[in-house]
């Protein structure tokens, strides 16, 4: 086989920027270097408490947030992120590294993500990426959409003994003395139904604006919470407009009072009662009102079909919140819709 030479490896990302790679175009628009502190504070020891400069040198920070958006974009567990970075030039490429250069390992890639959800940075990282995207002129407008999307995680296989004493905040008998068992257990994540179908793990709860479709936040709990139980935390001020949709299981006199106090207008759908069914007028204004809520779906949506799918295999919920906030904070709907399955699945 012959070796690779420069103009080979140039011809190859030429061919690539002809089939619009869509990380060059995220890493055209991303302002990376404004992550860097931050991520130097939750990766790096300040230097008065460096014991030694000897050792090899840590990756760099910018450089292994990228390899976490690579991660969580196309749901790669840190395995197959490490392999796909060594095999994929588009990926070698967007990290700027070389074909010779040192590339992050699975080992790696967990302890960075470890450290960034335990120091529960990723809101902060959300929260800088959407000012600079106001800055550049994409500020909240036309209103806010809520929705909830269920996140489901592998089944535990529990007794029901096991179960109960799970769903009321405890260990199980026995659970003490094995700390392996026990760290592959889904114990944050809660059964619900939907649909008439039984789902295991957490849930999404986002808050869209109606005119870029852009996440503007976003809140995890596990799945058995209501979807309205989430409104407090997504709510937001500075949209240029006051409309607030959401499908009818939002719909209470406790939320409305709530937008009516924060000066916010109702677009929530109506639902009927027992022996009271919906007029033809609440029927109507609900599906005017669905034409804009449909915006929400195509955020769920393409990140079921287009970015690897949402299942989370992470353990416990502060690591399926940095997770989820992950796949989130780079959701640029006019590149996402480009990005295909980079194993071709």
């Amino acid at each position: 086989m012959a070796q690779m030479v420069f103009f080979d490896l140039s011809d190859r990302y030429a061919s690539l920027d002809a089939k619009k790679d869509p990380l060059l175009e995220i890493d055209a628009v991303v302002p990376w270097e404004e992550f860097r502190p931050l991520l130097e504070q939750v990766w790096r020891k300040p230097e008065s408490e460096r014991k030694s400069r000897a050792g090899r040198k840590p990756m760099d920070a910018v450089l292994m947030f990228k390899t976490l958006v690579l991660s969580a974009l196309y749901n790669l567990s840190d395995d197959q992120v490490e392999y796909q970075v060594r095999d994929r030039l588009s990926f070698t490429r967007f990290l700027g590294l070389g074909l010779g250069d040192r590339v992050p390992d699975a080992t790696t890639v967990w302890l960075y993500r470890e450290a960034l959800a335990q120091a529960g940075k990723v809101e902060e990282l959300f929260k800088l990426f959407d000012g600079h995207l106001a800055r550049q002129g994409y500020i909240a407008r036309g209103g806010q959409i809520l929705d909830a999307s269920i996140v489901p995680v592998p089944r535990n296989h529990n007794t029901r003994e096991e179960n109960a004493a799970i769903k009321g905040g405890d260990e199980p008998e026995g659970w003490e003395n094995k700390p392996a068992k026990r760290s592959q257990k889904y114990t944050d994540a809660r059964w619900t139904k939907k649909h008439g179908k039984s789902h295991y793990g957490y849930k999404n709860h986002v808050n869209v604006d109606r005119k870029h479709k852009l996440i503007r936040r976003y809140h995890v709990t596990d799945a058995a919470v209501h979807d309205s139980q989430a409104v407090g935390m997504l709510l937001m001020r500075g949209n240029t407009a006051s409309g607030v949709w959401a499908d009818s299981a939002y719909r209470s006199a406790e939320i409305e009072k709530t937008l009516k106090a924060r000066g916010l207008t109702s677009r929530i759908h109506r639902k009927g009662k027992r022996g009271k069914p919906l007029s033809e007028r609440a029927k109507q204004g609900n599906k005017t009102k669905s034409s804009v809520r449909v915006r929400v779906e195509h955020v769920f949506g393409a990140q079921t079909n287009d970015m690897g799918g949402t299942i989370v295999k992470t353990i416990g919920l502060v690591r399926a919140k940095a997770k989820i906030g992950m796949k989130y904070l780079l959701w640029l709907p006019p590149v996402m819709q480009e990005v295909s399955d980079p194993v071709g699945v």
